[in-house]
């Protein structure tokens, strides 16, 4: 065939979301596909378990096997590829074990990990044992990690009070083997919020206008996913970073009205603005 739609000069960004499935679309895979789509890149999952969910809260959880999530992975990473994954809900020290072990097998190295733990609604997404597991697994293999306060907390060990410990989580974070760290600042007070950057090295913040709404169900998932579409598409850390933030912000202030609890944000958002003068949010060290 020599249709030019299938030559290999037209192969677009592939992105992979490992993560579980939230039936109310806001968060999950459900979050992650729709916005590599809006970034321009061909989106793939590989499920870890089937939420009961709505913007009211989670109503229940059930995890795949690690055969059934080993061969989803296996199956993508052996004919189509990957450039860029993230994962998200990995439920079970045995889980993320196996995700470890399918990243190693194929030498994947742009690997963004957000820390699923809580729901919004207060549900655990996350199991007591898994989280060593995560630490001595998965952060050795991650580019970037993603957590908001509470997670860099419970993965550091560092109770965050001031902006020196947020500081030290961070390096206590990349001491995992983490190349980089991104503490979220959705949680924190202020009229911004600031996301800190640590590279190993140096940090850096990038801020954007807290915004008072209830629809803000997703956002780490959206967050991540829009970084993790930036490095598929071969951006720099930096530069995926200011792209994902600039797409979380449209999402959260263009609101959509779903549900009668923690909505979902805009996913088609950052698209919008994209026709508008928009400027741009900057970092600062």
């Amino acid at each position: 065939m020599n249709d030019p739609m299938y030559s290999e000069a037209r192969q677009p960004a592939r992105a992979l979301t490992i993560a579980g499935s939230d039936s109310g679309g806001g968060a999950g895979i459900q979050a992650d596909l729709k916005t590599f789509q809006e970034l321009g890149v061909y989106g793939m999952s590989a499920l870890t378990a089937i939420t009961a969910q709505n913007t009211l809260g989670v109503h229940g959880v059930f995890p795949l096997d690690k055969e059934a999530v080993s061969m989803q992975i296996h199956a993508i990473g052996s004919d189509i590829g990957v450039d860029a994954l993230k994962t998200g809900m990995l439920f079970s020290a045995e889980l993320i074990e196996t995700v470890a072990e399918a990243i190693s097998y194929f030498g994947w190295t742009n690997v963004v990990v957000d820390p699923v733990m809580i729901a919004k609604g207060g549900a655990s997404l996350l199991q007591e044992d898994a989280v060593a597991a995560m630490t001595r697994k998965l952060l050795p293999l991650t580019a970037v990690l993603t957590p908001n306060l509470p997670e860099a907390e419970k993965l550091s060990g560092v109770a965050i009070r001031s902006y020196e410990d947020k500081q030290e989580a961070a390096r206590r974070l990349a001491g995992f083997g983490a190349k980089y760290v991104i503490i979220k600042g959705g949680h924190d007070e202020g009229e911004e919020a600031v996301d800190l950057l640590f590279d190993g090295a140096h940090f850096s913040e990038l801020s954007g206008k807290r915004v008072a709404t209830a629809r803000t169900h997703g956002t780490g998932c959206t967050y991540s996913a829009a970084l993790t579409a930036g490095l598929a598409k071969g951006l720099s850390v930096h530069a995926a970073m200011t792209e994902a933030k600039a797409f979380i912000q449209a999402a959260i202030e263009d609101g959509i009205t779903i549900g009668g609890g923690h909505g979902p944000t805009n996913h088609w958002a950052y698209r919008r603005s994209q026709a508008s003068s928009v400027t741009p949010a900057a970092f600062r060290t």
